[in-house]
């Protein structure tokens, strides 16, 4: 479990993250909601240790993160930013390797092979794995970086706003292999959106954070609610039921 107690961040005279307690659920996927600003992807960042915490705890399987050494805990937990700018023109399969790094230190084995191939074939890019990251859609790219934190093999996921600047199509095909990693490898999965239905449909916990706080947080079923998501959004939102999914109407 990743516990994280009483976190702060601040950045000048600028609270970002403010005395912060959050407990993320193993084998679930959990979203973080919330508007701009609000510290989401900073929380994730010293959730893991890519930024420092100036105060509080962060917690996996009961020890201390800064006790953590750096080779362990990556593999452990890994992140996905929301900006990945790579300089290198790299195909599809040389950038899933990196997700061996961890293991192999950049000689792989032939059991990174095989990592790399099961996370090619989980996203289903084994076809195309050999074009250049300049070749391809945002959808199919975004494809590649999660097949690359695939082959890193954590147990826990972590993923800054996946499906920015993505299309629908593209954004569910993400949302149902991020809940593919939980259903079928065991991972645990913790991501930031903006659209609150994708939290909805695909998420079995939900924290929501509204100025550097959380504000709610608990079951999707208890979050997506008219009340709770006026307290954080400040504005009515309707909620209708369709196929058995809660969708949100804001557009009024």
């Amino acid at each position: 479990m990743v516990k994280v107690l009483n976190l702060f961040k601040q950045y000048g005279t600028r609270s970002v993250v403010e005395d912060v307690s959050v407990s993320i659920p193993k084998g679930k996927i959990t979203t973080f909601i919330g508007p701009n600003g609000a510290g989401k992807s900073t929380l994730l960042s010293m959730i893991s240790r890519l930024i420092t915490k100036d105060e509080g705890e962060v917690k996996i399987e009961g020890q201390e993160i800064n006790r953590w050494k750096t080779e362990d805990l990556s593999k452990k937990i890994s992140i996905l930013k929301q900006s990945n700018h790579i300089h290198l023109r790299l195909t599809i399969r040389e950038l899933v390797s990196f997700g061996r790094f961890p293991y192999s230190k950049g000689r792989l084995t032939e059991e990174d092979e095989v990592k790399v191939e099961q996370a090619l074939d989980f996203v289903a890019l084994s076809d195309m794995q050999h074009k250049y990251l300049d070749q391809l859609s945002g959808g199919q790219r975004q494809r590649a970086y999660i097949a690359m934190v695939i082959a890193q093999d954590t147990e826990y996921v972590l993923l800054d706003e996946p499906l920015n600047n993505l299309d629908m199509n593209h954004s569910v095909q993400i949302m149902k292999t991020l809940s593919r990693l939980v259903r079928e490898l065991g991972k645990t999965v913790v991501l930031v959106v903006h659209d609150i239905n994708f939290a909805s449909c695909y998420s079995d916990y939900i924290v929501a954070m509204k100025n550097g706080r959380i504000v709610e947080e608990g079951a999707k079923e208890k979050m997506i609610e008219p009340a709770v998501l006026n307290s954080i959004y400040d504005m009515d939102i309707d909620i209708h039921t369709i196929n058995n999914q809660k969708i949100c109407v804001y557009f009024q």
